[in-house]
């Protein structure tokens, strides 16, 4: 697979829409898919963080994955999210995954275990060896309490050619100039921060997986080709334009900022599992101000 062009620019981790029982809503996820390849998306990443994975079932999941590539159609590429903190269950998983139509898998650090770094290298050895597509690692350590440092990720980018690319969301600017620094030359690195990805952009990443595209996908989107061209200042209007409501959505967790967000624009309702649960109605307040500010 040429994965040159397939993981530059603006991925979205895609939410799950509920209906009030809880049950998923098809009828919005339809609408909402093609909201985001209508708005210019390069790609989709389906059971992330975002898209509440871990509360689904294993049967919801699947008949997930069967809806959107349907729906998708092709249209743009397909990444899956499947990781774990049990290695031998991912390798499992992926064993019993039919990967026709999806060009990847998003892989998060196993979390809770809290591994050495040697044990994340087998961790995604073991993975990698075992996936008949790209592997995209995924280092989020506020949410996993594991980070794959920088020369971690390039010991495994330069032995194990079908792990392509990392979504890096440590926050740590210095590990991820190592990255790009010290990075084979066709490895992706991919900003898994909204809010820094114009700056993780100007020292040579390659695109984002967005929470905040799921709401205004044409805007980011179009801040990130921008950015990958050169042309910062352009970039930098549209940055400043959506920051405060990018900082805004996180306040009190993801995904319940972005559904309350596209529950105010109409595009999905804003039904969340326990343990999360929606905004209050202060957050709730000011994203609605927000988004009418952008709109105007």
């Amino acid at each position: 697979m040429d994965t040159k062009n397939t993981f530059t620019g603006t991925g979205v981790a895609i939410i799950t829409p509920f209906k009030p029982d809880f049950s998923i809503d098809y009828i919005a996820l339809e609408r909402q898919i093609e909201y985001l390849i209508d708005n210019k998306i390069d790609y989709i990443v389906l059971l992330g963080t975002t898209g509440e994975s871990v509360t689904l079932s294993e049967y919801e999941k699947a008949e997930l994955i069967k809806f959107v590539i349907q729906k998708v159609d092709q249209r743009v590429p397909i990444v899956l999210g499947i990781g774990g903190n049990n290695t031998q269950s991912v390798i499992d998983k992926i064993r019993k995954t039919d990967f026709e139509h999806i060009s990847a898998i998003l892989s998060v650090a196993p979390y809770y275990n809290k591994p050495t770094q040697e044990g994340l290298y087998q961790h995604f050895k073991a993975i990698a060896t075992a996936s008949p597509v790209p592997v995209i690692l995924y280092n989020v350590p506020g949410r996993t309490g594991s980070n794959i440092k920088a020369e971690t990720t390039v010991r495994l980018a330069n032995d194990f050619k079908n792990i392509i690319a990392v979504k890096e969301a440590s926050g740590d600017m210095s590990q991820a100039m190592y990255i790009v620094k010290n990075k084979p030359s066709d490895f992706h690195v991919i900003s898994g921060e909204d809010a820094l990805t114009l700056p993780l952009i100007s020292i040579g990443f390659s695109g984002v997986i967005s929470v905040v595209a799921n709401a205004f996908p044409a805007e980011f989107s179009q801040m990130v080709r921008l950015a990958l061209n050169h042309d910062i200042c352009e970039a930098q209007k549209i940055h400043y334009k959506l920051l405060e409501f990018i900082d805004t959505l996180f306040i009190e967790g993801n995904p319940a900022g972005v559904k309350e967000a596209l529950s105010i624009m109409g595009i999905t309702s804003n039904y969340l599992r326990l343990p999360l649960v929606p905004v209050s109605a202060q957050t709730h307040e000011k994203l609605k101000k927000l988004i009418g500010e952008i709109k105007s």
